[in-house]
């Protein structure tokens, strides 16, 4: 297992991730991620930890607050030192009826916080973050409540998950501005069947030196190899929750292709799709969520994986990212300056 810096912080954390969504028994969405109950729980982040996973994300919405419950239970269960571990949560969706039980206000997340914790049994979480964009709230408003959870000892650090390049950018200027602490990470979906993140995102973390947490990196299920270009497999996540979108057929194109590396290579699909995800630059982890033990074994598996610069050229060309303005233009135009050195006139 390597470990990464995440984003321009000094903690490193494991480039897999242990996903938690799998966990914790609830009714609607909830019970088709998983339902887990806290025995298979206990199995798999033993599992995930004698791997060398030190990192572990949750959120309050998972299963309504039981993905929490158990997760925190495990690592009591299982005798594990606040230490080994770096612990991330998440908050912004409804938590009750009521209008202010949600969203990025001040009231809701230092509310949430504290919730957390309770549920988890712990007087800190490492990563704290924002669960999507609320247009409602300020971000002025929603920095300062961050800011004051972190000078509290209640999170070590802060992040977001689910934001637009331009709504980071503007947050790291307040940030800086009024001297406040600074989101260390994004949280993102990312996968070789959905390469958006590339055109404006990821640009953007290495600039400014995010980290980079990957959700749903086989595309809810889509890159197993349960499914193929011939018939849908017929159990699976995507059976009943279609998510996230894919455009299957020009995936079809890459999953045939992965089909064809990991028969050479000897190793699975999902093997091929994580360590693709691994190579990216701007990728610090990787989020691995799973209901059995041999699931979850074989996404380990990724972090031994090595795919030379001719298979990622390969993958990158089965289903190579469209075009979107203005990164063909900025492209275009600035592509004559690349090679020009400090002080020389660049060539024509």
């Amino acid at each position: 297992m390597k470990y990464n810096r995440l984003g321009r912080t000094g903690l490193l954390v494991s480039e897999l991730c242990m996903g938690t969504m799998t966990f914790g028994e609830s009714e609607g969405m909830w019970s088709v991620m998983g339902g887990l109950q806290q025995e298979a729980v206990n199995g798999l982040v033993r599992q995930a930890l004698d791997a060398g996973i030190n990192f572990i994300d949750t959120a309050n919405v998972y299963a309504e607050g039981r993905s929490e419950e158990v997760t925190g239970k495990a690592l009591k269960d299982l005798g594990i030192s606040r230490s080994e571990v770096v612990i991330a949560t998440k908050a912004l969706g409804p938590m009750g009826e009521g209008v202010n039980q949600r969203g990025a206000s001040r009231y809701h997340i230092l509310d949430q916080i504290d919730a957390s914790l309770a549920r988890m049994g712990l007087d800190h979480v490492d990563l704290y973050q924002i669960h999507g964009w609320d247009p409602l709230t300020p971000v002025d408003e929603t920095l300062r409540a961050l800011d004051d959870i972190v000078r509290s000892g209640r999170a070590r650090y802060i992040g977001v998950s689910n934001w637009a390049a331009w709504q980071i950018a503007k947050a790291l200027g307040i940030s800086e501005r009024l001297s406040l602490h600074r989101f260390a990470s994004l949280q993102a979906y990312y996968s070789i069947a959905g390469r958006d993140l590339e055109h404006e995102i990821a640009p953007m973390l290495e600039s400014e030196r995010l980290g980079l947490m990957v959700w749903s990196p086989l595309a809810g299920g889509f890159l197993s190899g349960k499914y193929t270009r011939s018939g849908e497999a017929e159990s699976g996540r995507r059976t009943s929750f279609d998510f996230p979108p894919v455009d299957k057929e020009r995936a079809f194109d890459v999953i045939e292709t992965m089909q064809a590396m990991a028969t050479d290579k000897g190793c699975s699909v999902p093997q091929i799709a994580l360590a693709w995800l691994l190579a990216k630059p701007a990728v610090t982890s990787v989020i691995v969520g799973a209901k059995r033990p041999e699931q979850l074994a074989d996404n380990l598996g990724a972090s031994d994986l090595e795919l030379t610069a001719d298979e990622m050229a390969t993958l990158d060309s089965a289903m190579p990212r469209s075009p979107l303005y203005p990164g063909w233009m900025i492209e275009r135009q600035g592509g004559y300056r690349q090679g020009a050195k400090a002080g020389e006139a660049p060539r024509s």
